[in-house]
């Protein structure tokens, strides 16, 4: 089995991980079709609780 010969510098370790989290990316968001307002892609609304037109959540009206 191969053993490193020395430890490697924390700019080294910092450089390789910074290519992994340095690429990550917001998800995409769009509006939804009914209420209008921002959810995830190919999630339920979280405020009116439908998905591709369909009710799939009862939400409860605020008073």
């Amino acid at each position: 089995m191969a053993n490193p010969k020395r430890k490697h510098s924390k700019a080294r370790t910092r450089k390789r991980r910074s290519v992994y989290y340095g690429g990550l990316s917001r998800p995409d968001t769009m509006q939804c079709e009914r209420c209008g307002s921002t959810k995830l892609r190919h999630r339920v609304c979280p405020s009116c609780g439908t998905y591709r037109g369909r009710q799939i959540l009862q939400m409860e009206e605020a008073a």
